[in-house]
C-alpha cells in the first residue's frame, strides 16, 4: 500500500511569488533609518541650502565677492544717477506745489488798508524816507485796465492777441486792485510782486499807484515769459507766474 503524500520540507519549497505587504515595506524603511539615522540627510540638505544662498549672493553683486558685496551694492543704490534724478524731480514738484499755494489767490484776494499803507509809506526826512503825505487814492480797476492796455505797445505786443492774456492773468492774481495782498506770501499789488519793494524801481509810490505797479508787472513778464500769453500759460499750467 502506498504511503500518504507528505508535504515537502521548507528548504525544498518553491519561493513564493506574492510580494511583501505594506507592513513589510514599513519594516524595511524603519530599518534604513535605524541604520543611517537622520543626521546625514539633514547635513546634506543644509549643505545644499548654503550653496544656493552663496550662489544667489554671487550672482546679484557687481564684482562677485559674496554677500558683503551685495549689501554694499544695495547701500550704494541711493547714490546712483537715476535715484538722484527722481529725488530732484520730487523736490521740483514740491516747490511748484508750494508756489502754487502761496502765489495764487484762489478766491477773492485780501485787500490792504489804504490808510495803513499810507502810514507805512510816510517817513520823515530825517530818516531819508519818501516824505509822502498825500492820501492814498481809492482803487480803480477799470482805470488800471485801461492804462495797462495802452502800455502793451511799448513792448511791441499786439493788444489784439496779448490783451486778453494779460487781463485774465491779473484778474486772477489780484482782481486788478492796486491794494491786493496775498495773505500767505505777502505778494502785493496788481501784478502781485513778491516782495512788493521790487516795484520801487519804477517809483516810490508803488504801494498806491497802479501805473507804477503795471510798469513793473509788464517789465517782469517781458523778462521772464516774453509775452503776457506766455505768462498766462504758466499760470494755467502751474497756478502761478
Amino acid at each position: 500500500m502506498l504511503e500518504a503524500a507528505r508535504p515537502a520540507p521548507e528548504s525544498e519549497r518553491a519561493p513564493s511569488s506574492v510580494s511583501p505587504g505594506p507592513r513589510s515595506a514599513r519594516k524595511r524603511k524603519r530599518g534604513l533609518f535605524r541604520r543611517t539615522g537622520v543626521i546625514p540627510p539633514a547635513i546634506g540638505i543644509a549643505a545644499v541650502l548654503v550653496a544656493l544662498v552663496y550662489l544667489a549672493s554671487y550672482l546679484t553683486t557687481s564684482n562677485g565677492s559674496g554677500a558683503a558685496s551685495m549689501f554694499g551694492a544695495i547701500d550704494g543704490l541711493g547714490h546712483t544717477g537715476s535715484v538722484a534724478a527722481l529725488e530732484q524731480e520730487r523736490a521740483t514738484i514740491i516747490e511748484m506745489d508750494s508756489a502754487a499755494k502761496t502765489l495764487t489767490i484762489d478766491a477773492k484776494p485780501a485787500m490792504a488798508n489804504p490808510t495803513s499803507l499810507q502810514q507805512q509809506s510816510t517817513q520823515s526826512e530825517e530818516t531819508g524816507g519818501t516824505g509822502i503825505t498825500a492820501a492814498a487814492p481809492p482803487a480803480d480797476p477799470t482805470a488800471a485796465e485801461s492804462d495797462a492796455k495802452s502800455m502793451l505797445a511799448s513792448y511791441g505786443w499786439n493788444d489784439t492777441t496779448q490783451w486778453a492774456c494779460l487781463y485774465n492773468l491779473w484778474d486772477r492774481e489780484s482782481g486788478w486792485n492796486v491794494y491786493a495782498e496775498n495773505p500767505y506770501s505777502g505778494a502785493y499789488g496788481i501784478p502781485q510782486s513778491l516782495p512788493a519793494s521790487k516795484m520801487a524801481m519804477f517809483g516810490s509810490d508803488y504801494l498806491t499807484n497802479p501805473v507804477t505797479q503795471i510798469k513793473w508787472g509788464l517789465y517782469y513778464i517781458h523778462g521772464t515769459y516774453g509775452t503776457p500769453c506766455g505768462a498766462w500759460q504758466n499760470e494755467v499750467d502751474y497756478g502761478y507766474y
